[in-house]
């Protein structure tokens, strides 16, 4: 009868364990997923593959991975019974004698398991553990790197655009680079890309699911402007100017408000920079959206006021019902206050927080402040194409 020889180069357990371990530490290196998370992943699996042809085996058996050895070793623990009921982890006083003679009843006999007698089913399943815990591994990289990036700028490259107008972007780098999806929700109106294009997103949210991390970016985000204001700005980088409050309409017009808690540094100055270079640079990367900063104060009529430049203010009043006040302006900056199509008025109370009612010079003068009827919001008062505002602008 013919036998196998050996083969003068055939590899050792000792040569498998090794390698095992290098390719261990090569995840590590190119992934930068732990060795001890991998060996985890990997004794699951040897178990789940063991227990799929082996029942009943529960907490008898024992993988053991000792890199200095380079092996690894899966011991199954059995009782030695005088009748056996569940063969995978019992073992008869007769059989357990033929291997060692001094045992008895009642003692636990190991016996090494071979990982190379696994069955062809059993060894798709531990190859799939070991592939779905290097997945969630790496699902949980990308998700521990962005949540520290929740509610920062990052750039990002469009990968693809989709029918319906949503982007595809790729942000991070080299291994670190992952794709978070831009809606069109999220995107600004009348901004265009192409793929390869690059651009800098807001991240809104970092979220676990099934998938994977999600990523949700925009640019519409007011917290955009504020980030990229910090990034061309080393005063509010540092903390000397602050963003107190920004009212924006994406793609259109925003208002923001800083103060400075150094009486020698100008906030308005410092955003803007020498001839306007720092503010140009964030309109410039806006795509030509416009940025009005004003000066923020702690009381309400002055920042009111300034809240609604570039009209000139000739008074501010606040008023007994809620959070809003009576703003008076000259006869000629009436349209200038309520904007077009009501965006500077309306700006103005979302960056404020009060519901303005601005009132011409010329009626204010004929209404007594006592006899003001409660206030209605900006969007309710100033349309310039409501019968209110028509009759004010005919008087």
């Amino acid at each position: 009868m013919a036998t196998r020889k050996k083969k003068k180069n055939e590899k050792t357990e000792e040569d498998y364990g090794r390698e095992f371990f290098e390719a261990l530490n090569q995840i590590e290196t190119e992934k930068g997923i732990k060795k001890e998370y991998m060996i985890e992943k990997i004794t699951q699996a040897l178990i789940a593959a063991y227990k799929k042809d082996h029942k009943g085996v529960g907490d008898n058996l024992v993988v053991t991975c000792n890199e200095e050895t380079g092996r690894i070793r899966m011991v199954l623990h059995r009782d030695v019974v005088e009748t056996v009921d569940n063969p995978n982890t019992e073992i008869s006083l007769e059989d357990a004698r033929k291997a060692l003679p001094g045992v008895s009843l009642g003692d636990v006999v190991s016996s090494e398991i071979k990982t190379r007698n696994f069955g062809r089913i059993a060894a798709q399943a531990a190859r799939q553990v070991i592939i779905q815990g290097i997945r969630e591994a790496e699902r949980g990289m990308v998700y521990d790197k962005f949540s520290s990036k929740s509610q920062e700028i990052v750039t990002g490259v469009v990968q693809r655009v989709d029918a319906n107008g949503g982007m595809v972007v790729q942000i991070g780098n080299g291994t670190d680079a992952t794709e978070a999806y831009l809606s069109m929700n999220e995107q600004v109106a009348g901004e265009s890309y192409q793929v390869g294009d690059v651009l800098k997103v807001y991240v809104v949210d970092v979220r676990r699911s099934n998938k994977g991390p999600q990523i949700l970016i925009s640019r519409t985000h007011s917290g955009l402007v504020k980030r990229l204001f910090e990034l061309e700005v080393p005063e509010i980088f540092e903390g000397i100017v602050e963003v107190k409050s920004i009212a924006r309409e994406a793609g259109s017009r925003t208002k923001m408000a800083v103060s400075s808690d150094d009486p020698n540094v100008d906030p308005i100055g410092a955003c803007v920079g020498n001839r306007g270079a720092r503010v140009n640079a964030i309109v410039s990367e806006l795509r030509g959206e416009k940025v009005d900063i004003v000066k923020y104060s702690e009381a309400p009529e002055e920042f009111v006021a300034a809240a609604l430049a570039p009209a000139n203010v000739v008074s501010v009043t606040v008023l007994p019902e809620g959070k809003s006040c009576r703003v008076v302006v000259p006869d000629d900056q009436l349209s200038l206050a309520i904007g077009k199509e009501g965006q500077n008025a309306r700006l103005a109370a979302k960056l404020t927080g009060y519901r303005i009612d601005i009132k011409p010079k010329s009626v204010a003068d004929l209404e007594p402040v006592e006899a003001e009827a409660p206030a209605g919001t900006a969007e309710e008062a100033l349309l310039a194409d409501e019968p209110e505002e028509e009759e004010l602008l005919a008087d």
